[in-house]
C-alpha cells in the first residue's frame, strides 16, 4: 500500500517512521505542515491523487489543550476540518483512514473504564474540536477507523514525562495533581497497534488505546522520577483545584481496550514497563 502519514514530525508521527523501517513492503509519504498543509482542501487531493495514497494516518492535529481555550478557530481547523478534508480526499480513491482522537471527548465523570459507546460529553475546546474531526472522518470516509488515546508520550516532542524529568533535576519540589486518574500511552506502543490494524485491514469503527494499568499523574511523576534515578526532588500531591488550568481536564480518563485487543489480537503492554522502556531511550 501507498500511505499517507501526516504529522510525521509529532511524538507518533515519529514512532511510526522508526516502524516504517520494519514495514517495508508498503511506502510512505511523511509530510508535516511543510510537505502537505492538510487545512487546504485542494492541495490534499491533490496530493492524494497524485502520489495515488491508498490509506492516511493522521497524526496531526493541534494539542496544545490550554491555548486551544484562546486559539478556538485555528484548533478547529486543525482538529476538526482537516479530518474531514483527508477523508473525503482518500473516500474518492476507495481508501481507508486512521484518525487519532483523544480522551476529551469525555467529560472524566465515570468510575469505570470509557468504553466506545459511552456518552461523549467534552468539556474544552480541544475535547470539542477532536470529537468533531472524528464526526467529519466518519462522514466522509466508510473506512474510517477512529482510535482514541490518553497521556501520550515519547522520546520525541515535548510530553510530561522529560518535562517531570528536566524539573525534578532542577528543582527541590514539585507539586503534581493526584486527583486526575488515567493510562500514560507510550507511543510506539499506539504506533505498534496501528501498524497491526494496517497489516491485518482496517475495520471501521471507533476504538480506545492506552497502555494497561491506571494512576493519578502524581503516581506517574513519582514512577518517572525513580526509574531515571532522581532522588533529589520531593514531589507532593495536590488537588486539581490548586493548580487552575483554562482548559477544564477529565477527573477520571480511563480507556476500556478491550474491543481492539478482541480485533487486532494485540497484547498490551503494562504502563511502567513501557516507561521504562522509553525512558532508557532518553
Amino acid at each position: 500500500m501507498r500511505i499517507l502519514v501526516t504529522g510525521c514530525n509529532g511524538q507518533l508521527g515519529n514512532e511510526i517512521q522508526l516502524l516504517e523501517m520494519t514495514n517495508p513492503q508498503h511506502s510512505y509519504f511523511n509530510t508535516d505542515v511543510a510537505e502537505l498543509d492538510i487545512t487546504n482542501e485542494a492541495a490534499i487531493e491533490s496530493f492524494v491523487n497524485e502520489n495515488a495514497i491508498d490509506g492516511i494516518i493522521n497524526c496531526a492535529a493541534y494539542t496544545a489543550v490550554d491555548k486551544a481555550e484562546e486559539n478556538q478557530a485555528l484548533c478547529h481547523l486543525l482538529n476538526a476540518v482537516a479530518p474531514g478534508y483527508l477523508a473525503a480526499a482518500i473516500e474518492k480513491r476507495g481508501g481507508w483512514i486512521i484518525q487519532i482522537s483523544t480522551d476529551y471527548v469525555f467529560d472524566g465523570t465515570n468510575h469505570t473504564p470509557y468504553v466506545e459507546t459511552d456518552p461523549v460529553c467534552p468539556n474544552s475546546v480541544y475535547g470539542r474540536t477532536k470529537l468533531a474531526g472524528e464526526e467529519a472522518a466518519q462522514k466522509a470516509c466508510a473506512k474510517t477507523m477512529i482510535i482514541r488515546t490518553a497521556w501520550l508520550y515519547s522520546q520525541f516532542g515535548n510530553n510530561f514525562v522529560k518535562t517531570m524529568i528536566r524539573l525534578g533535576k532542577e528543582k527541590p519540589e514539585l507539586g503534581v495533581i493526584f486527583d486526575q486518574i488515567g493510562t500514560p500511552t507510550y507511543a510506539r506502543d499506539l504506533a505498534v497497534a496501528i501498524f497491526e490494524a494496517v497489516n491485518k485491514g482496517i475495520i471501521p469503527d471507533i476504538y480506545h488505546f492506552s497502555n494497561e494499568g491506571v494512576i493519578s499523574w502524581y503516581d506517574f511523576t513519582k514512577a518517572i522520577h525513580r526509574i531515571a534515578g532522581i532522588n533529589t526532588c520531593h514531589v507532593r500531591p495536590l488537588h486539581t483545584a490548586e493548580y487552575p488550568t483554562p482548559a477544564s481536564r477529565p477527573h477520571y480518563s480511563v480507556l476500556d481496550k478491550t474491543k481492539i485487543k478482541h480485533t487486532y489480537g494485540l497484547e498490551i503492554p503494562y504502563w511502567e514497563d513501557s516507561l521504562a522502556e522509553c525512558i532508557s531511550k532518553l
